[in-house]
């Protein structure tokens, strides 16, 4: 038997993002949950979140950020050989949401999905890395994808008013060099309970009384998992990746809440040069689409520039996370 080898490195090539058509700001929002603007932007930073519009799928969304993704990567569509679709709202449990995706770019890639939830894109990055340097893939297409808003109660208190609609795509290819550090990941199924679904599909299925699923979560013990668990998590990939916090240039965590991604800066102890991915305050908690819209707006406003190492870190629903230090395409 003989195996196939690839190149020693990796890197991403290109990066492209789609953000849902409609701005909703708190105002909008707020009556349903019997809050504030200004009780939101405390308690999470959120001033809009998009959403698109009702005739826009999470597909739609998905193929818009990889067309980008692959016209800036400099290939064509026909060069990438593997789709990774990361969603948790693609609204069919079968066929998957990459084979439709891969079938919209015209190509008859290797093509499936990640149910990672909010570190579903970091998930795809580490798994892109390892198919392109075992030989398996030759350009990988790595796509976090939802559309929050088809699975919001707009009375729930818990999650409903972060959440928004986007998509974020990058194209992953050889490199001569060093472009993506060793992925950190894991589980700690014992918090499964803390961001679910409020009902199963039998559930439905069986209880006409049970209405249609919709997200939740336990809010301060997220808070405090993501806050303290995750800052020797991001520490752990910058060491894997043979670095100190003072070679990090920009930090890009999922964007769930901007008081926790200030504690995570605090945490990790990474130096005040650092640019931070703030894009939750206009955006909203996109869950596996946020890394890549935030790298996108830190690149688009000269927070971040071509070469920069940048830690990532995704984590949510499982609860799962997911790390590791890129060079900024």
């Amino acid at each position: 038997m003989s195996i196939k080898r690839g190149p020693e490195f990796s890197r991403i090539l290109g990066l492209g993002v789609a953000r849902g058509e409609t701005a909703v700001p708190n105002e909008d929002i707020i009556e349903p949950i019997d809050s504030s603007d200004e009780w939101i932007r405390k308690m999470t930073g959120i001033a809009t979140r998009v959403r698109a519009n009702s005739d826009t799928s999470v597909i739609d969304l998905a193929e818009r950020a990889a067309l980008e993704a692959i016209a800036k990567a400099g290939i064509s569509a026909d060069e990438v050989d593997t789709v990774i679709l990361s969603t948790i709202t693609y609204p069919h449990m079968t066929p998957g949401g990459a084979p439709v995706l891969a079938d919209r770019l015209g190509i008859p890639a290797a093509a499936f999905d990640i149910s990672a939830a909010c570190a579903g894109y970091c998930y795809g990055i580490g798994q892109a890395d390892a198919l392109v340097r075992a030989g398996t893939a030759r350009n990988v297409l790595v796509v976090g994808a939802e559309k929050m808003s088809d699975f919001v109660d707009p009375a729930d208190r818990t999650i409903s008013y972060l959440l928004g609609d986007a998509a974020g795509a990058v194209v992953i290819g050889a490199s001569d060099t060093a472009g993506i550090g060793p992925t950190v990941w894991g589980s700690d199924g014992s918090g499964a309970k803390l961001i679910r679904q409020t009902a199963s599909w039998l559930e439905v299925r069986d209880n006409p009384d049970v209405p249609f699923p919709t997200l939740f979560q336990e809010g301060p013990s997220v808070f405090k998992w993501a806050s303290f668990k995750m800052a020797p998590i991001a520490r752990e990939a910058i060491a894997a990746a043979g670095l100190t916090p003072d070679a990090i240039s920009v930090f890009i965590p999922h964007q769930a809440n901007v008081r926790i991604i200030d504690q995570l800066v605090k945490q990790i102890g990474l130096p005040d040069h650092v640019a931070v991915g703030k894009d939750i305050v206009d955006s909203g908690n996109t869950s596996a689409a946020s890394i890549p819209l935030a790298t996108e707006r830190l690149l688009r406003d000269g927070d971040a520039k071509s070469g920069d190492l940048a830690l990532q870190i995704g984590f949510g629903a499982g609860l799962v996370y997911a790390a590791q230090v890129i060079e900024i395409p």
